[in-house]
């Protein structure tokens, strides 16, 4: 990579908090598939400012991204519920497959933190296990995420 690629996007990185939300909403659409549901400036430009290097210097290998996940787990102030944390730990592009009436689905964490299943994309995974089965099931458990009994069909 160039020193003008990287003057570009430090120069983009640095517009950023001085540009109106409208122009960031406009940034926000070019980057991602829908408006998020925190809408504060904060979360906005952090967001954009994180896609815009991953899309100039390519993503954190695996490994990395998994550490800082469980690094910030476990310094956390904000707890979570017991039995969430595999939920939690969900990255984008992760794929549950699951296999129901004999046939096979597959669900994918996408960059917002949501779950598409065949072009459709639901808020969690009890939404998209509903969708699947037709009734209510704890989507983690459904997906094989919680421990105890055996997923039952």
């Amino acid at each position: 990579m160039t020193d003008t690629t990287h003057a570009s996007i430090a120069a983009q990185l640095a517009a950023l908090p001085s540009l109106p939300m409208a122009e960031l909403w406009v940034l926000w659409d070019q980057h991602f598939p829908r408006r998020p549901s925190h809408r504060n400036r904060s979360y906005v430009e952090s967001r954009l400012a994180y896609r815009i290097q991953e899309r100039a210097y390519g993503a954190l290998p695996t490994n990395i991204r998994k550490m800082l996940v469980e690094a910030g787990a476990k310094h956390s102030k904000i707890k979570t519920r017991i039995g969430r944390s595999a939920q939690t730990l969900l990255m984008p592009g992760t794929t549950l497959i699951r296999e129901w009436d004999e046939r096979e689905y597959r669900v994918t964490v996408t960059p917002d933190g949501l779950y598409e299943l065949n072009g459709q994309v639901f808020k969690s995974l009890s939404a998209a296990a509903r969708h699947i089965t037709g009734t209510r099931w704890n989507g983690p458990k459904f997906f094989g995420l919680r421990g105890g009994k055996e997923v039952a069909e």
